[in-house]
């Protein structure tokens, strides 16, 4: 137990350690600063510029910024997508891997390209390296971008005044990917080789067992490489198909940390990034502080499920649940990541979820149902945190009949139509998902489990794909022609509709005057807004979530109990 807390602690320091000097330097790449990676990366910066004929001195409307985000994202859709049907005829198809089935083809592209990653499928029997690499890995860059790149539009429109336009979404995509994203997976990516993770384009390997002297096939392929993004840019898809959980994903404790803590890097980072954005790091630790209690109160809760709450098999009562679990991460380092994969909208695993006791899965669960805002998605969960924040004054406001403001800003019916479907959309399709499968005349056929359990399957789910995770029970049977076309529609909207909204919120708040702070005018950066900021959010996802979640995990935890 000891070493449990002392393994949390550590991470939770390392976590705030490093992305104070993280978000600084996002800071400085998005305000078009000079720097020491300016000398190597400028050239190769203007050099995109003149190839694809972007003029970085143009701004962008919102309108035009919005619009060029669907554009870029839906010709990613359709690449990807005939990429994987048309696979059996590309190169670096060492294993002849013929292509997918047009449903599995939409639903995986709609979940790489809207930085879900969730996936029916098993990466080493179905997709071929060139689908891996030049497919999922390429997205896993562009879908991570184009979070921060939306984020920073809004961070633009909270201090801009009277302005019509939020900065260029080419020149932020350019900037995002070229400055952070490649750079720091390189940095990930070597470590991870150092550790043995694999990176080659050799064809699968027939080894020997110890055991039986059987021939068993071990895969591989150019994993590392797609892993250190998956994990940066919270995207989460697995090169193999049992994700971190398998040997050649992350075969040690050190590589497990350091992927733990890549999975939550960019986004904390983003909060001082915030701060420094707004000339007001004041702001960016309350808004970090209600993160980190969320996340510490969820690791602490799934923890103790795990330790505590394990199943009695006849008189025998377990130390502790370790089904599903690998023995060299041990119950401590699979709840913790756990709670860092369903705080951010990452998905990886390494571990099985399914196997989580009730309590212990109620957790991960509740923390996607709440919009993946506790650090969430790279630049996802910040714009989404920020949307509860002005839900937050907007509410504050009407109890003491002010106009409500938020860093000068007046808050406006507008503003406040944008805020819902940033906090709604999600929540309903999670909703309206669920509903549509269990009412399907087949879907006790698609269910490893009855029940309870069975209803937390597919609750788990559709909960995944709306916040945008990609994590699964994994007992629900995903590759489905219902699942793969109603999961990919849920993933884009989940993702482009408050993607968008949060374009035009920008672009609204950009074109307003600045206000003086008066007498009457709301503190948002002291422990009073800290700790409403904190109810909102847990009131709106409990009012949501409460009577699905009494049907799945609460229910499971007490048919079992004895």
């Amino acid at each position: 137990m000891k070493l449990i807390v002392l393994q949390d602690v550590l991470y939770i320091v390392l976590i705030i350690a490093l992305s104070i000097p993280l978000g600084w330097y996002m800071y400085r790449v998005m305000s078009c600063r000079r720097f020491f990676l300016s000398r190597i990366l400028l050239p190769i910066e203007e050099c995109i510029y003149r190839t694809s004929g972007t003029d970085k001195n143009r701004e962008m409307t919102a309108a035009q910024y919005g619009g060029a985000v669907l554009t870029f994202s839906t010709v990613g859709l359709i690449f990807l997508w005939l990429i994987q049907m048309l696979q059996g005829h590309l190169p670096f198809n060492p294993e002849k891997i013929s292509g997918t089935s047009w449903d599995l083809a939409f639903n995986t592209a709609a979940s790489f390209v809207s930085n879900t990653n969730w996936q029916a499928y098993s990466g080493e029997t179905t997709l071929s390296y060139f689908t891996q690499s030049l497919g999922l890995t390429v997205q896993n860059f562009m879908s991570a971008a184009t979070g921060i790149a939306v984020l920073f539009a809004l961070l633009r429109g909270l201090v801009l005044k009277q302005k019509q336009t939020i900065g260029s979404f080419w020149v932020d995509l350019t900037r995002v990917t070229l400055y952070i994203l490649i750079p720091l997976s390189l940095i990930v990516a070597v470590l991870l080789i150092s550790q043995g993770v694999v990176q080659t384009l050799s064809m699968y390997r027939p080894v020997l067992t110890l055991e039986t002297g059987a021939v068993q096939t071990i895969p591989l392929g150019p994993a590392a490489s797609q892993i250190a993004i998956k994990q940066l840019g919270t995207n989460g898809g697995g090169f193999f198909g049992v994700n971190s959980a398998f040997p050649l994903e992350n075969p040690t404790q050190f590589s497990n940390l350091l992927e733990a803590v890549s999975i939550l890097l960019i986004p904390a980072g983003l909060c001082v990034s915030f701060g420094c954005a707004v000339n007001d790091k004041r702001q960016s630790r309350s808004v970090y502080a209600v993160m980190l209690i969320l996340f510490i109160a969820a690791l602490a809760a799934i923890t103790a499920a795990e330790l505590f709450t394990a199943p009695v098999y006849g008189d025998v009562a377990m130390s502790g649940n370790m089904e599903g679990k690998e023995v060299i991460h041990g119950i401590g380092a699979s709840s913790l990541w756990a709670a860092c994969t369903t705080a951010a909208s990452n998905g990886s695993v390494n571990c099985m979820h399914d196997s989580l006791t009730p309590l212990g899965g109620f957790m991960p669960l509740f923390l996607m149902q709440l919009g993946e805002i506790v650090f969430g998605g790279t630049g996802s969960g910040l714009y989404g945190m920020l949307a509860f924040v002005l839900m937050t004054v907007f509410i504050a406001g009407l109890m003491v009949g002010r106009t409500p403001e938020y860093l000068g800003k007046k808050i406006e019916p507008f503003d406040m139509r944008m805020v819902c479907l940033v906090i709604l959309v999600p929540l309903l399709c999670t909703l309206l998902g669920t509903a549509a499968a269990v009412t399907r005349p087949g879907v006790t056929k698609w269910l490893t489990n009855s029940g309870a359990h069975g209803f937390s399957e597919v609750l788990y789910a559709f909960s995944s794909m709306a916040a945008n995770n990609g994590s699964a029970f994994a007992g629900y049977a995903a590759d489905t022609v219902f699942t793969n076309v109603t999961g990919g529609i849920i993933m884009l909207l989940s993702r482009f509709i408050p993607m968008y909204a949060v374009v035009l919120l920008a672009g609204n708040l950009a074109a307003k005057k600045m206000i003086a702070a008066g007498e009457g005018t709301l503190a948002t950066h002291n422990v009073r807004f800290t700790g409403l900021l904190l109810a909102v959010v847990l009131i709106i996802g409990a009012l949501s979530f409460l009577p699905a979640l009494a049907l799945g995990p609460l229910a499971d935890y007490f048919s079992v109990l004895k």
